[in-house]
C-alpha cells in the first residue's frame, strides 16, 4: 500500500477503537533534532537533512551546569530588542518564526540572588492539534520568558496521563506522555504528512482540551508515524530508536512497552482485570505473549522514543535561552501503572494484589470528607532493605530531564494518612509514620539536594517542619493563603523568608482574579489593605506585586494571573473528579503588553537575570558515579 492508503486505512481503522479512553490510571535522549525549520519535508532528500545524525545520549551530554555555557548576561536593550523585533508572537499564524539569538548567563547556586518563572503545564500551550505540545509553542513560549525577564518554567508532571487525566495518576513513573509529542515535528522528520494531520480529528475549542477525542485521535497519529518509519528510509533514526532501546529496555522501557501492550489488548481496563496468568506475571504467559505481540510492543517502545528525542531538544532550546525547567514529582505511584504490576511487592497490598490501604488528606477546612486519592500506599520497610533505590532512580531520573524538582505533598514523607481500602471518604484514615530522614539521607547521597524543593502545604507539623529544614529544603507558600485579618498566616509577607518558594497560586487554586470574586471578603479586603491595592491598579496587579517584591529569592507566577484570567481558565479543583486539567491559553494571548508589565514587574523588584552579577555555575545534580 501507498503511504496515502495506509495513512486512509489508519484513520479509518481509527473510528472504531479507542486506545488510551477508558483506562485508569535512567533515560538516554537523541538529540540534535532541527525542529525549526519551515522547509517542506517531504522529499527523501530533506529527510535526510532532518535524520538525527550524531545521536548522543544524555548522559554522555554535558551535565546541567555545563549546560549553560555563557557568562554574559541578558541586557535590558537585547530584551527591548526582542520586544521590537516581534519575537515574542502575538498572532496564531505566527506561530513557529525562527528562533532568536538570546544572550544568558549561568544559574547561581549561592549567594542572595532573586529570581521569577511562570507555572504552565505544556498541555496548556496553543495548539491547532487539541493540546500544548513541544513544538512551536513551546519556544515561542520561552521567548516570553525572555523577553520578559524570567529564568524558570515550572511545569507539571511529565508522564503519561490516566485516572480523571491527571498527570499525577500515570501509567508509569519514568513514560512521557505522547500526547505532548509535537505533531508538526513529526512531520518536518518525515514520519507524518500535513494531509495526516488535517484528516484527524482533535477537538477545536481553543480554550479546553477535548481528552476523550485526544485519547482516540493522538494514538491514531502516533500508529500511523510508527508505520511510516517501519516502511520508510529512516536509517539514522533507527539507528538512533536501536541505541534508545538498547539503553532503556532493561531498566524500564520494554516492561512499559509490554504493560501498555496488554492494556491495550485489553481495552485499557487497569491490570488487575487482566487474566489472572498476565495479571499474576506468570513468566510463560508473559514470555508467549511478547513473542506474540512483538510489533504492539515495539511500537511503544518507539512512542517514548519520539517523546524523549523531542523533549532532549526542548531542554536544550531551554538552556540556550537561559531557562531553567521546574519539574514535578508526584509522591505516590498510581495503582494501574507498570510499576505496581511488576513490583508489587513494595506496596501495601494482599494476596490477590488489591490494596489493603490507600492514599489521601484528612477532613480540613476545604473538604469535610478529606481527600481520598486511591494510590496504593507504599511497604516503607521494605523499601529500606536496599536503601530505597526506587526512590532514589525515581528522583535520578527526573533529574537527567528536569533542572529543579519539586517533591509533591513532601509532609507524606514525615507521615502519611493511611486509609483502609474500600471506603468512599478518607475520613476514617490515620497518620503513619514515613520514612522522614532515612530517605532523604538516601536521596542526598546521589543527587544536590539544593536542586530539590518541598511542596509543604496542607496539614504542617513541627516534624515536618524539621525534617525539611533538616535538609535545608526550600519551602512553599502561596500568597492567597496569606490574608486573614489577624495577620497571623505563615503565608504573609512579613512571615516570609528568603529561602521560600513563593506563588501568587498554584495549579490547585483558583486565579487571583477568581480568588477575588469568590474569595472571603474580609480576607480580600485585607489584602487590599496589607498591599496597598488601589483601583486603578487592580486586585491582580497588586497581588503580583505583592509576591515580586517579598523577600524570597523564588517567586512563581500562574500563567492565568499574568492574563489576568477568572476561574474559567482554573486547572485543578482538589477532590472533584472531573473538569479539570483541560485549560488552555489562545493564540495571541503572549503580547508586547503582558512582555512589558512582567518585564517592570521583574525589573522593579530586582529579579531580572542582569540584575543578579557575577554567579557561580550550578554543580552537577547527578552524583559521579551516575
Amino acid at each position: 500500500m501507498t503511504n496515502s492508503k495506509n495513512a486512509a486505512a489508519t484513520i479509518a481503522k481509527a473510528s472504531a477503537s479507542d486506545e488510551y479512553a477508558g483506562m485508569s490510571a535512567g533515560i538516554t535522549v537523541y538529540a540534535n533534532n532541527p525542529l525549526n525549520t519551515k522547509e517542506d519535508t517531504t522529499s527523501a532528500s530533506m529527510r535526510r537533512v532532518l535524520d538525527v545524525k550524531d545521536p548522543m545520549p544524555l548522559d554522555t551530554a554535558v551535565l546541567r551546569g555545563d549546560a549553560f555555557k555563557g557568562s554574559e548576561t541578558r541586557s535590558a536593550s537585547r530584551i527591548q530588542e526582542i520586544v521590537q523585533k516581534d519575537a515574542i508572537l502575538s498572532s496564531d499564524s505566527d506561530y513557529g518564526a525562527a528562533k532568536k539569538e538570546v544572550i544568558y548567563q549561568d544559574v547561581p547556586t549561592n549567594g542572595r540572588w532573586r529570581e521569577s518563572g511562570v507555572l504552565l503545564h505544556i498541555t496548556s500551550l496553543p495548539s491547532p492539534y487539541g493540546i500544548g505540545a513541544m513544538g512551536d509553542e513551546a519556544r515561542a513560549f520561552m521567548d516570553f520568558l525572555v523577553a520578559s525577564g524570567q529564568r524558570l518554567w515550572q511545569i507539571l508532571p511529565l508522564g503519561m496521563t490516566g485516572y480523571g487525566d491527571s498527570p499525577y495518576q500515570s501509567f508509569s513513573t519514568r513514560a512521557g506522555n505522547p500526547y505532548l509529542i509535537d505533531p508538526l515535528t513529526l512531520v518536518r522528520e518525515g514520519l507524518l504528512d500535513k494531509e495526516d494531520l488535517d484528516r484527524i480529528p482533535f477537538g477545536d475549542d481553543p480554550d479546553r482540551v477535548n481528552y476523550s477525542l485526544i485519547s482516540r485521535n493522538r494514538p491514531t497519529m502516533l500508529r500511523l508515524a510508527w508505520t511510516r518509519f517501519k516502511e520508510g528510509s529512516f536509517a539514522s533514526m533507527m539507528r538512533s530508536f536501536s541505541d534508545f532501546r538498547e539503553a532503556e529496555e532493561a531498566s524500564w522501557l520494554r516492561e512499559f512497552a509490554c504493560f501498555m501492550s496488554i492494556k491495550h489488548l485489553y481495552s485499557g481496563v487497569s491490570w488487575d482485570k487482566w487474566p489472572e496468568p498476565l495479571r499474576m506475571r506468570d513468566d510463560d504467559a508473559l514470555e508467549a505473549y511478547a513473542s506474540e505481540h512483538q510489533d504492539d510492543i515495539l511500537y511503544y517502545e518507539f512512542v517514548q522514543f519520539l517523546f524523549f528525542r523531542q523533549w532532549k531538544a526542548l531542554l536544550d532550546d531551554a538552556h540556550e535561552r537561559g531557562i531553567e525547567i521546574v519539574g514535578d514529582l508526584p509522591i505516590y505511584v498510581a495503582y494501574d501503572s507498570v510499576e505496581v504490576w511488576s513490583q508489587p511487592h513494595l506496596f501495601q497490598l494482599d494476596e490477590q494484589l488489591l490494596p489493603t490501604f490507600v492514599a489521601g488528606c484528612p477532613p480540613d477546612a476545604f473538604s469535610d470528607d478529606g481527600q481520598l486519592w486511591g494510590n496504593p500506599l507504599y511497604k516503607w520497610d521494605v523499601l529500606a532493605e536496599d536503601d530505597f533505590r526506587f526512590w532514589v532512580d525515581r528522583i535520578r531520573f527526573q533529574l537527567r530531564l528536569v533542572d529543579r524538582l519539586r517533591i509533591d505533598h513532601f509532609r507524606g514523607l514525615e507521615s502519611y494518612w493511611s486509609v483502609p481500602f474500600g471506603d468512599t471518604t478518607a475520613r476514617r484514615g490515620n497518620w503513619i509514620s514515613g520514612p522522614a530522614e532515612d530517605l532523604l539521607e538516601a536521596i542526598g547521597n546521589a543527587v544536590d539536594l539544593r536542586i530539590i524543593f518541598a511542596e509543604d502545604l496542607g496539614f504542617i507539623t513541627p516534624e515536618v517542619l524539621a525534617l525539611r529544614d533538616r535538609f535545608a529544603l526550600p519551602g512553599m507558600k502561596v500568597l492567597q493563603f496569606a490574608f486573614n485579618p489577624e495577620a497571623t498566616s505563615e503565608h504573609i509577607p512579613h512571615n516570609l523568608d528568603y529561602h521560600n518558594v513563593l506563588y501568587t497560586g498554584t495549579h490547585d487554586n483558583d486565579t487571583i482574579r477568581g480568588w477575588f470574586e469568590d474569595w472571603d471578603p474580609k480576607e480580600v479586603a485585607f489584602a487590599r489593605k496589607y498591599l496597598g491595592i488601589s483601583d486603578d491598579e487592580g486586585i491582580v496587579t497588586g497581588m503580583m506585586r505583592g509576591a515580586a517584591t517579598s523577600v524570597c529569592r523564588t517567586v512563581i507566577y500562574q500563567m492565568q494571573d499574568i492574563l489576568e484570567l477568572g476561574n474559567e481558565s482554573r486547572m485543578n479543583e482538589p477532590a472533584t473528579m472531573s473538569g479539570n486539567w483541560q485549560w488552555r491559553m489562545r493564540p495571541g494571548m503572549l503580547t508586547k503588553d503582558r512582555i512589558r508589565f512582567l518585564y517592570d514587574l521583574t525589573k522593579m523588584s530586582g529579579r531580572l537575570p542582569e540584575q543578579q552579577g557575577d554567579v557561580p555555575k550550578p554543580v552537577s545534580c547527578i552524583a559521579a558515579e551516575w
